[in-house]
């Protein structure tokens, strides 16, 4: 699951780089929690939780059914 994880970030991350950031894969449990770690501007951004809900945690979820949530780190 790692990989489909990791391959939907890829899709994502244009968007979160077009505005200074990104996002790195740090885990993906057995039990479908991924864990990512925000970079660049996204670190200190106070909108960061809205991009990981409404961002990151939705797309994976859309993609990868078996992913239960998305946890920053």
């Amino acid at each position: 699951m790692r990989e489909r994880v990791q391959a939907a970030l890829d899709k994502i991350r244009p968007a979160l780089q077009a505005d200074g950031g990104d996002v790195e894969l740090i885990d993906v449990t057995d039990d479908g929690v991924v864990r990512v770690a925000l970079q660049g501007s996204c670190r200190g951004c106070p909108m960061s939780q809205l991009t990981l809900a409404n961002g990151v945690e939705r797309v994976l979820k859309e993609e990868i059914p078996e992913v239960q949530r998305v946890e920053p780190v």
